[in-house]
C-alpha cells in the first residue's frame, strides 16, 4: 500500500466513525408529565415547545423524549426516577413532589394570592431560588419553575355550595396530602384521600360526593360527567413544578444548560397562559359542559378563608416548618400590589 492510498484509507475510516462519535455524545432527556398527549392540554403543549426549542438550540446534542399521560409511572415512580437519575425531567403536581420533598406542601395553604399575576410574581421571585436550593440539597432535584395546575374549586353531586355550612356532611375527595385533608375538614366536610387515577371511578360509583380541582383537570378527566355543582371559591392555587435531576443538569454544557433553561421558560409561559385562560373563563366553560356554576361574593369568600387558612397554616408550621411558611408569606407580601 502506498503512502497516499494508506492515508486515504485512514481518512475514510475516520469519516465513517464521525456519526457514531456524534451519536455517542448526544444526551437524551426523558421528559415526563401526567396529562394526555393532546395539544389542548397545557402540559403537553408546553412539552412540545420545550422539545422544539432545546433540540434546535443545542443543534441536536440534547434529544428530548416526551413521556406523557403517566407513561413513566405514577407519582412516586416519577419522583423516585428523578432522584435516581433514571428520569431526567418531569412536570409534576405539588402532590407528587411532596412524596420526596414535603415543604412543597406550603403551597397548599388556602387563599394565598390576589390573582394569577400575583401568584406568578411569587413564583418568579427570589423565594423560588431559595426553595429550589433547599430541594436540591435534600433530594438531588432542581425546581426550575412553577406553572399553574389550576385554581382549585369544590364540586359535588349533591347541592349548591355557597357557604361553609353547605359543606357539612359531604364526603369530599382531597389529594393524598395532609394539607388537603386538613383543608376539607376545616370546612366541615369529610375528607377522603383518593389517588388521581381512581377519582373518576370513585365519583361515578359515589364513593365520595365531591372533590376539588381546577378547570383543566376537571376537563382532562371528564369529572363534569359525575359532578353537577361547582363553586368558584378558588381555595388553592395548585402548581406544576418543572423539575430536573441535578446531576444531569450539572452535566450539561453551558450551551445545553442555557437551552434547557430557556426551553423551561417558554414551556412555563405557555403552560401558565393555557391554564389561566381556562380558570378565568371557568363559568362559561363549565356551564357549557352542563355544570351548575356558583360564584360567591368577597364576603362569602372571607368566611371560607377565616375557617380554612388558620388550621392549614398551623399544620404547615408544625409539620413542615415555621421557616418555610414565613418565607412564603414574606414573598406574598413583598409581591402584593
Amino acid at each position: 500500500m502506498t503512502w497516499r492510498s494508506g492515508y486515504l484509507a485512514t481518512l475514510a475510516v475516520l469519516l465513517l466513525a464521525l456519526p457514531t462519535a456524534a451519536l455517542a455524545q448526544q444526551k437524551t432527556l426523558k421528559y415526563a408529565h401526567f396529562q394526555p398527549a393532546r395539544p389542548d392540554q397545557p402540559k403537553h403543549a408546553a412539552a412540545l415547545a420545550f422539545k422544539d426549542h432545546v433540540e434546535k438550540a443545542t443543534n441536536g446534542s440534547v434529544r428530548v423524549e416526551i413521556l406523557p399521560a403517566g407513561q413513566f409511572g405514577n407519582d412516586a415512580d416519577t419522583m423516585t426516577g428523578l432522584r435516581l437519575g433514571t428520569l431526567e425531567m418531569a412536570v409534576a403536581h405539588d402532590g407528587a413532589i411532596a412524596t420526596v420533598y414535603k415543604p412543597i406542601g406550603v403551597l397548599g395553604i388556602p387563599f394565598l394570592y390576589d390573582n394569577h399575576e400575583h401568584a406568578w410574581r411569587v413564583y418568579d421571585s427570589d423565594w423560588l431560588k431559595g426553595f429550589s436550593d433547599d430541594m436540591i440539597k435534600k433530594t438531588g432535584i432542581r425546581l426550575m419553575s412553577l406553572a399553574d395546575n389550576g385554581v382549585r374549586h369544590f364540586t359535588n353531586s349533591k347541592r349548591v355550595i355557597r357557604t361553609p355550612d353547605d359543606m357539612k356532611g359531604l364526603k369530599m375527595r382531597g389529594m393524598p396530602s395532609p394539607v388537603f385533608q386538613t383543608l376539607v375538614s376545616s370546612l366541615g366536610a369529610s375528607p377522603s384521600a383518593i389517588p388521581w387515577a381512581e377519582l373518576p371511578t370513585a365519583l361515578q360509583q359515589k364513593v365520595v360526593d365531591g372533590q376539588e380541582n381546577g378547570v383543566t383537570n376537571i376537563i382532562a378527566a371528564s369529572l363534569y360527567q359525575y359532578q353537577k355543582y361547582i363553586t368558584l371559591d378558588g381555595h388553592v392555587w395548585s402548581v406544576h413544578g418543572y423539575t430536573i435531576n441535578e446531576k444531569f443538569y450539572q452535566g450539561l454544557s453551558p450551551v445545553e444548560r442555557k437551552a434547557v433553561e430557556e426551553g423551561t421558560q417558554k414551556a412555563t409561559a405557555i403552560h401558565r397562559k393555557m391554564t389561566s385562560d381556562q380558570d378565568k373563563n371557568a363559568k362559561e366553560i363549565l356551564t357549557k359542559l352542563g355544570m351548575e356554576v356558583t360564584e360567591i361574593t368577597p364576603a362569602e369568600l372571607a368566611k371560607f378563608r377565616e375557617l380554612a387558612q388558620p388550621p392549614v397554616r398551623a399544620w404547615a408550621e408544625k409539620e413542615i416548618g415555621q421557616e418555610y411558611v414565613d418565607n412564603l408569606f414574606k414573598a406574598i407580601a413583598a409581591t402584593r400590589k
